[in-house]
């Protein structure tokens, strides 16, 4: 792969003053910046929904994502792969998939006299978990476990996956029929809870005329994604995520936004203590992504929403009365007093 050209330096932010940017900071804005710009050419109108992919993928944790069909999930986790040259699966989760259909399993090689390991989907570095809530139980912690030990375990023998590695699992939010729903005990492996909505009408039309093409023949736009990195360099720019700095009044605003939430009127389950690590860390990579070497107390509120939906339950007299989770959050979050300094 040839090498990228010379960018010149991000400009400082103004937010507060602060140390400069390290330079492996900066280098790895200008990854992940170049690694947006590829992914906006397929994934379109859904900026928002993006940029907190993006930090998740940085700070190495995994998503939950939910949304109508037929919003573009796969086209984003597969133009993403290809953004690093990684290895991209799929799966189609149903009520007869067996754990040994996502991890893998031994067979008996008869021409070799010998049993030999078949590996399953999940060995890739991004895997898009499709309706994961049709799945049983058994199979639903079968993946989880991968995600959170990072190896598979199959017939005694321990492989280690391939960094990066990142689940990305889906949920149809108008179809529960049929379904077996993740325990919230599950739901909190997952780093971020990310909602899809509908595109803006002129970036659907944006979106329909591309696909067709302007005399009606299919476009793939997938084939516009160049690749701008290696996996080796992503593993760079998660390490480099380590030297955010974080004053430590920040952390203490983002623990006391979580144990708020245990104390909530309105509020019957509260995020724990893996809500306030994951908050720190999506702030991190919401620093690095605007280019800062320092995390400020807006980085802390953008990660507020995704990252406790899928960590709180609503009293039910509250979710009764039409009041949503997100909103919930935010009223928690305006109960904190953010750090001025």
């Amino acid at each position: 792969m040839t090498e990228p050209p010379e960018l010149p330096p991000l400009p400082p932010s103004q937010d507060v003053p602060c140390d400069p940017v390290p330079p492996g900071l900066q280098e790895s804005a200008h990854l992940m910046a170049r690694i947006r710009e590829q992914v906006g050419k397929v994934f379109l109108g859904q900026e928002q929904v993006l940029e907190q992919i993006l930090g998740a993928f940085l700070a190495g944790g995994h998503v939950l994502l939910e949304g109508n069909p037929g919003l573009g999930k796969t086209h984003l986790v597969l133009s993403l792969a290809r953004t690093f040259g990684g290895e991209f699966r799929r799966i189609q989760f149903t009520p007869d998939l067996m754990p040994s259909d996502v991890t893998g399993h031994t067979l008996y090689d008869m021409a070799a006299q010998q049993f030999r390991v078949r590996r399953g989907p999940v060995f890739c570095n991004l895997l898009l978990a499709d309706e994961i809530n049709r799945a049983p139980a058994k199979t639903q912690a079968a993946l989880l476990e991968v995600m959170q030990e990072r190896q598979i375990t199959i017939d005694g023998e321990t492989f280690a996956l391939e960094p990066p590695f990142m689940t990305l699992a889906t949920q149809n939010p108008i179809e529960q029929e049929g379904t077996y729903p993740l325990p919230e005990a599950q739901l909190d492996r997952f780093l971020m809870k990310i909602l899809i909505g509908y595109p803006r009408p002129e970036i659907e039309e944006a979106i329909v005329t591309r696909v067709t093409g302007s005399g009606g023949e299919s476009v793939d736009p997938l084939q516009e994604i160049e690749k701008v990195c290696s996996p080796e360099e992503i593993n760079q720019a998660r390490a480099n995520l380590a030297l955010v700095k974080i004053v430590p009044e920040v952390v203490a605003y983002a623990v006391a936004i979580v144990r708020a939430t245990r104390e909530a009127n309105g509020i019957s389950l509260g995020a724990g203590p893996r809500g306030a690590i994951s908050l720190v860390s999506i702030a991190k990579a919401n620093a690095l992504l605007a280019g800062r070497g320092y995390v400020i107390p807006d980085d802390i509120k953008m990660a507020t929403r995704p990252v406790l939906r899928h960590r709180l339950a609503l009293a039910p007299e509250v979710a009764i009365s039409g009041q949503t989770l997100d909103e919930s959050i935010d009223a928690v979050v305006e109960t904190i007093p953010a750090p001025r300094s």
